[in-house]
């Protein structure tokens, strides 16, 4: 069973988006988090821990529009839109010490339910709409 290929999501292949998205939810967590703790005064982990919960968030809801409009493109999406969060979990010394790989975990988990959730409505809706050659 061979599906046709969607057109690209805003004009970008899978791959290029899922790169974009990683790279700019790098910048807003870095924005977020010092935008947090300059405005409202609350101790550095709390303002990273804010950060990195709109970071999560907002790659898991990424996986999840990129699959639904590619559902071929699970196998790579989450990796692509994590490369952040894997390059922190090679290169960070304390990793594995601080709250920080619980972030990133969790992050890890959501972008694969966010994948996995978006490639079956995508599939769902190219079947529905009879794409299916």
């Amino acid at each position: 069973m061979a599906v046709k290929v969607q057109k690209p999501l805003l004009g970008f292949p899978s791959w290029g988006l899922s790169l974009i998205i990683g790279v700019l939810t790098i910048i807003l967590l870095i924005v977020i988090s010092s935008l947090v703790g300059t405005i409202s005064g609350v101790k550095e982990e709390v303002s990273e821990g804010i950060g990195y919960i709109i970071y999560i968030i907002v790659i898991a809801v990424a996986c999840f529009f990129i699959c639904k409009n590619n559902p071929s493109s699970v196998w790579y999406v989450p990796v692509l839109c994590n490369t952040g969060g894997i390059f922190t979990a090679f290169v960070e010394p304390t990793f594995w010490t601080t709250s920080l790989w619980i972030y990133i975990c969790s992050g890890w988990v959501l972008s694969l339910i966010g994948t996995i959730i978006g490639a079956m409505v995508g599939r769902n809706s190219i079947m529905s709409k009879g794409l299916v050659k």
